[in-house]
């Protein structure tokens, strides 16, 4: 299934730190353009040990994009309930670390009198005061590899959506482009008669010009420069070949499955050096016109076409 390259998903997991104090883990993976795979994490301290697996979920799911993958936690509002019945499930106090701090607050007030003493509140959070319940290592692991796999399913799954939504967007437009050379295709004759017709009128006045010059030398360079110009002008027939054939290989690449986003963008390089020529040869009004229009739409397709896979 074709998908874009933008997504987003979410997913959490309970882990269990002890005392009967649960923690709510969430991991989120997010994705946005990129020319290749670009992986990134944010993950706190205790779910380091799981990003080798993350990377190899991802590698083994995705080709290309900006992914990131976030995990933040914090501890279940039913450990409030606990703590009232185990105080111990809040943690334990550092005794170093809270004389340490005593001596610090005494050092402090004896240079600053004024100095307000700390509060019960400020001393719990100084750093290093209340070691916290942490849990077991493997189970921050298995929590976030679990997580982060079903994170990385609904991203999936949300850019799986978004490609097929993109896919009916650039079958519209291939759909468009088709008609305008329906249009203009058979027209071409009538271009070429019109044009050989001011050709003729062209030679005329040359022809006539040459009545009053010495030599025939100037006349023969005129024609020479007007027939390879007609020969110049004349000749889409391929063009419009080349651009029929492109936007086939456009339809077969949406209809396929897998990667597609680096084809389709060389492809839009060629339907624009086709717009191109058909629009510098073009001969009427018209058939520049409908260049246009087709250069048009070719952008509007290159910039979808960036969003896939």
């Amino acid at each position: 299934m074709i998908s874009s390259m933008t997504g987003y998903g979410s997913a959490s997991r309970q882990v269990s730190l002890g005392a009967g104090v649960v923690a709510d883990l969430q991991v989120e993976c997010r994705a946005v353009n990129s020319r290749f795979l670009d992986l990134g994490f944010r993950l706190p301290d205790e779910c380091r040990g799981a990003e080798p697996a993350l990377r190899e979920m991802a590698t083994q799911s995705l080709s290309r994009g900006k992914v990131e993958f976030r995990a933040a936690w914090r501890v279940n509002s039913a450990a409030a309930g606990a703590a009232k019945s185990n105080p111990h499930a809040l943690g334990a106090i550092s005794r170093d670390r809270l004389d340490a701090l005593y001596t610090l607050q005494e050092k402090a007030q004896e240079a600053f009198p004024k100095a307000q003493e700390l509060s019960i509140a400020e001393v719990l959070r100084w750093p290093g005061i209340v070691s916290e319940p942490r849990g077991e290592e493997d189970s921050w692991i298995t929590a976030t590899i679990e997580a982060g796999r079903a994170a990385l399913a609904a991203l999936m799954e949300s850019r799986h959506a978004e490609g097929k939504a993109l896919v009916s967007v650039l079958t519209s437009i291939t759909g468009k482009m088709r008609d305008i050379v329906k249009v203009i295709e058979p027209k071409v004759p009538e271009y070429v008669a019109q044009y050989q017709e001011k050709l003729t009128e062209r030679l005329a006045e040359a022809l006539a010009a040459q009545e009053q010059a010495k030599a025939g030398a100037e006349l023969m360079e005129r024609i020479r420069q007007e027939v390879v110009l007609y020969a110049v002008r004349i000749d889409v027939a391929e063009e419009f070949a080349r651009l029929k054939t492109h936007l086939q290989a456009v339809d077969t690449a949406l209809a396929g499955k897998g990667p597609v986003g680096k084809r389709l963008d060389f492809l839009m390089q060629e339907l624009n050096r086709e717009a191109n020529t058909l629009s510098s040869k073009s001969v009427s009004e018209e058939c520049t016109q409908a260049a246009l229009e087709l250069k048009l739409f070719i952008e509007q397709m290159r910039e979808q076409v960036q969003n896939l896979e």
